[in-house]
């Protein structure tokens, strides 16, 4: 059955992120064409990138490295929960993407965003990272409103619309994930 990893990609202390996350997971969870996994960085202790040699060569040194390789691998798509911070994603999300290259090749990605904009800059860089490591990034898109989706702008509660966003933008990434397999073979 196709894999999807739902990527919780912010390690700030009292995180908007985690709420968010746990909620795509369980209307995820209620999918029956995908299982998901919620990956929340804080489980992986990745420094700044401190590999020797590049990414593309697949030839890593450091534990953290492979134990975040190996996860990585073994997903067929992911959804990747974001924050926009100046107008980008985190840089703990953009590091824990840069650690890896073939690891994320030929799998479908979908991004759901917050912040006060909704999220939309970081997503916008993030297609660009996926397209330079042969991702395939979805239409659909989740973008949480940190004044309309959050009470005070910390307690997570998701507009009913939004529902309706993240079943679709869920339903593209299964469908691309499950036509990729092919390519993942070779």
């Amino acid at each position: 059955m196709t894999r999807i990893g739902i990527i919780l990609g912010s390690t700030r202390p009292g995180r908007n992120g985690e709420a968010v996350a746990r909620w795509v997971h369980q209307v995820a969870a209620q999918r029956t064409d995908a299982e998901f996994e919620l990956v929340d960085l804080l489980d992986y202790k990745l420094p700044h990138l401190d590999e020797v040699l590049p990414p593309s060569m697949g030839r890593y040194a450091q534990p953290h490295t492979l134990q975040w390789a190996n996860t990585i691998a073994s997903f067929d798509g992911f959804v990747m929960v974001t924050p926009e911070y100046n107008h980008s994603t985190s840089g703990a999300l953009k590091n824990a993407i840069d650690f890896l290259y073939g690891e994320w090749n030929n799998k479908a990605v979908g991004f759901v965003s917050y912040g006060a904009a909704g999220g939309t800059r970081a997503v916008e860089h993030l297609r660009l990272i996926a397209g330079e490591l042969q991702m395939a990034d979805v239409r659909g898109q989740v973008a949480l409103s940190l004044f309309t989706d959050f009470k005070d702008f910390t307690v997570f509660v998701p507009s009913a619309f939004q529902v309706e966003s993240l079943t679709a933008m869920l339903g593209q990434v299964v469908a691309w994930s499950t036509a990729l397999a092919p390519m993942r073979a070779h």
